[in-house]
This record gives structure tokens, C-alpha cells and sequence, in this order.
């Protein structure tokens, strides 16, 4: 793939291609497959399966990898060509377990400015009940010359 002007408006498709390693992997290990990709919202699900903690439940940990996927790739189309996007804070509320099926993370921009970007990230399961919520904010730096 030839080195794009922008990201936004690429397929997900071309947005894993330009990506030095795709999907990322942890995200390939955790079954995290995107839907939607914009700098304003990002759109991805998770299987419940093989990412639970010892009582069967969805692991917090996998809730809080799944919202930064979705806050960092929004970031970076955002950033993209001149800066790169680097998490500097996340936090997450646990509302309900989720035992099966798969979960859905929708991350919505709050902020994209020059410096930063911030998101909201909702998970939820498959009836629609909320089962997180998060929020992450990215440093916008000077991409490497080069």
C-alpha cells in the first residue's frame, strides 16, 4: 500500500494494511474485530469467550483493552499525517457481567484537538445492556521525521 494522505475515509481494510502490525496482537489473541473506523467514532466487538476471568465472567482487563483499541485507533486517524497518538490516561466503570456471547465497544470523540483527543467508550453486551464504560485521552505528538 502506498503511503496515505489521510486515514480517514479508509476501509478497514486499508486502515489494517497501513498498520505496522494489522490489527495489533493482543487484539487478534482477544477475537477484537473492528466494524467502524473515523476519527469521531470507532466501532468494534469482542467475544466473551477465552477473555473471562477465573469465575467465567468478562475479564475488566479485556473491557479496558478494548476501549483503548477503539480511542487509539480513532485518535490516530485524527492525528495522522502529522502527529502520533499515545494514551495517557484511561479509566473504566464495571456495570454487569457478561458470561457469553460478544460485546460491542463504541468509542465517541469528546475532543479532538491539536494537542489531545478524548473519548467515551461504551461496551456493551448483545441485548444492549451496558456492561462498561470508559474514558481515554491521547497526547497528540509530532510525528518522526522521515
Amino acid at each position: 500500500m502506498t503511503t496515505p494522505q489521510t486515514l480517514a475515509g479508509l476501509s478497514i481494510e486499508e486502515l489494517l494494511d497501513f498498520m505496522p502490525e494489522g490489527n495489533g496482537r493482543l487484539n487478534d489473541k482477544m477475537g477484537i474485530q473492528l466494524v467502524e473506523v473515523a476519527a469521531e467514532r470507532v466501532v468494534a466487538t469482542m467475544p466473551v469467550e477465552g477473555n473471562t476471568q477465573p469465575f467465567g465472567l468478562l475479564h475488566g482487563g479485556a473491557s479496558v483493552v478494548l476501549a483503548e483499541t477503539l480511542g487509539s485507533i480513532g485518535s490516530a486517524i485524527h492525528a495522522y499525517p502529522a502527529k502520533i497518538a499515545v494514551g495517557v490516561d484511561i479509566n473504566a466503570t464495571h456495570h454487569r457481567s457478561a458470561t457469553t456471547g460478544t460485546v460491542t465497544g463504541v468509542a465517541t470523540a469528546i475532543h479532538l484537538g491539536r494537542s489531545s483527543t478524548a473519548y467515551d467508550i461504551v461496551i456493551s453486551d448483545e441485548q444492549g445492556r451496558r456492561v462498561c464504560t470508559s474514558r481515554i485521552t491521547c497526547a497528540l505528538l509530532d510525528a518522526p521525521k522521515g
